[in-house]
């Protein structure tokens, strides 16, 4: 919904409590919201040391309950106020929001299972959106433009690196065999991606005077490589910092980043 215009049907009010920030009643729901994924969290790490288990037990599960039927209803109110609510259970959020409930109620069938919650941890990177008017805001939707503009480099680049790692990975193996401990291709492959990384466990490494040239040629490739990536995203980073966007949250596609006069979702077209 555009920042200039106020909401007209409950559930365009809904979606500016529930999905915006730059409203008192907005900021005071992620506040809260913030709050009780926190406390939610510890309770989850604080019932995993069994002293405290042992003598709290109950009441930690029965506040793991109480958060994961809040958490569900938050959840519910969120698929009910966006005008195309599976575009929000398919997005990032939308997920992790999901997920952050189904462990709960697995665990009444799973042992354990309930151990997976720490996943709530990811909604607190709802946090910059509270401090919308502060710095973080604009970092974040720089950062998240960066990595939207660089993607397809950056396949490119992951494709050409595994493709690397596997001529390494044959290679060694052809040299040096199962004799060395090169039991197989995907032994080579593990190896490749060991050495390439700049790891080095060392828990099987070239014997031959091939192999060790193999290996060194695999370590020089492995520094290149790193300053690739990071070559890449500069550049669209430095490209990103010259554009100014909003925290505005599209109804249509719950997606961010849009400029400060956009009227329409320049994701999906929808109106903001």
């Amino acid at each position: 919904m555009n920042s200039g215009k106020l909401p007209s049907t409950w559930k365009e009010h809904l979606h500016e409590v529930i999905f915006e920030a730059d409203t008192p009643a907005g900021k005071a729901f992620d506040v809260a919201l913030l709050v009780a994924i926190g406390v939610s969290v510890a309770v989850v790490v604080v019932e995993s040391v069994p002293s405290i288990s042992g003598a709290h037990g109950r009441s930690l599960r029965a506040a793991e309950w109480v958060f994961t039927i809040l958490f569900s209803l938050e959840y519910v109110l969120r698929l009910l106020s966006v005008r195309r609510p599976l575009k929000y259970a398919t997005s990032f959020f939308g997920v992790v929001d999901l997920l952050a409930v189904v462990p709960t109620y697995l665990s009444l069938f799973v042992d354990g299972a309930h151990a997976l919650m720490v996943i709530r941890a990811l909604r607190l990177l709802r946090i910059f959106r509270v401090f919308h008017a502060t710095v973080f805001s604009g970092e974040m939707n720089m950062l998240a433009h960066a990595v939207r503009a660089s993607r397809t480099k950056i396949t490119v680049f992951l494709m050409t690196v595994l493709t690397i790692v596997l001529i390494l990975g044959a290679t060694i193996y052809a040299i040096e065999g199962p004799e060395h401990g090169f039991e197989s291709i995907p032994t080579g492959i593990y190896w490749a991606v060991v050495t390439i990384t700049t790891v080095g466990y060392g828990d099987i490494a070239p014997q031959t005077v091939p192999g060790r040239f193999v290996a060194a040629i695999a370590m020089v490739l492995g520094y290149s490589l790193i300053i690739i990536p990071t070559g890449i995203f500069s550049i669209e980073l430095a490209r990103s910092a010259s554009r100014k966007m909003t925290t505005q949250n599209c109804p249509d596609c719950v997606r961010e980043g849009h400029d400060v006069d956009a009227t329409h979702c320049k994701f999906c077209g929808g109106r903001l």
